[in-house]
């Protein structure tokens, strides 16, 4: 247990150093598109339009009008990844969350297969964390090529084992985790990004291959986590209750299923015996 700690820190950490990397090369969203002017109108504007546009008022009413209007706040410039990328948090912080969670996954996995999961998606984890603690947004970019790589690395590691159930488990994993994420995300997108419903499957995936137990106890702590964690930092006036993303949830939500996933399995099945 010792030995596959030591190497769960050592690759996490080491993935977590290529974050500033990974980040830097994120390409930014695409600006809105310019919204299309006004046909002209072609009546004569009513008394109303006049009070509210100053057509055909004289300048000081139209001065008067504005300085009754209420002003419109604007919203804050989104962080750019390169400045993210450059920022303690991307460049310190993810390697260093990296060794302490890449340590408590290889020591709770043992010299396992499932490893070759893990420990390359650790520090991936943990820096959409960050950059969607900043952004609100998790990169579709990021997302997508981590798909591909854990679907790969999952194949392998079913194949390199034996244990063709287990990739089995993680295929439907990731199926059961996007519609259950893709069913909320309909039913309320103002609480749940759609962002958050493509890492769902990711995640899907990685705590699927490991068994239900973790794959449950990993999607019911995000929320669990999210709804405290959300709470708390309300109250200590930290964040915007409403504003607080979830994909950190989601994140901590994973690496609780890792280690809890067995127990909460063996009572699910046990009747809680």
């Amino acid at each position: 247990m010792i030995g596959s700690a030591v190497l769960g820190a050592l690759a996490a950490g080491a993935g977590g150093l290529l974050m500033p990397l990974v980040v830097r090369r994120v390409p930014e969203p695409a600006p809105d598109p310019t919204p299309l002017e006004d046909p002209t109108p072609l009546e004569d504007p009513t008394p109303l339009e006049v009070a509210t546009t100053g057509e055909g008022a004289t300048p000081t009413e139209v001065l008067a009008t504005a300085d009754e209007a209420a002003p419109v706040a604007e919203a804050a410039p989104k962080a750019l990844y390169v400045d993210i990328a450059a920022g303690r948090g991307i460049r310190v912080g993810v390697p260093v969350a990296s060794v302490a969670a890449g340590a408590l996954v290889g020591a709770v996995l043992g010299w396992d297969w499932s490893l070759l999961l893990w420990l390359p998606l650790t520090p991936v984890l943990i820096a959409l964390a960050v950059v969607d603690w900043r952004t609100r947004l998790l990169p579709t970019w990021v997302i997508r090529r981590t798909y591909w790589v854990l679907g790969v690395l999952a194949v392998a590691a079913g194949v390199l084992s034996g244990d063709l159930d287990a990739l089995l488990r993680a295929g439907l994993g990731g199926l059961v985790a996007l519609a259950c994420f893709f069913v909320l995300w309909f039913i309320h997108p103002r609480g749940l990004g759609f962002g958050d419903v493509r890492l769902s499957g990711v995640l899907g995936i990685a705590l699927g291959y490991l068994g239900w137990g973790e794959l449950v106890a990993g999607l019911y702590s995000a929320f669990l986590v999210g709804g405290i964690g959300g709470a708390l930092l309300a109250l200590l006036r930290l964040a915007d209750r409403k504003g607080v993303p979830f994909g950190p949830f989601l994140v901590i939500g994973a690496f609780l299923g890792v280690l809890v996933g067995p127990w909460t399995w063996s009572h699910l099945a046990g009747g809680g015996a």
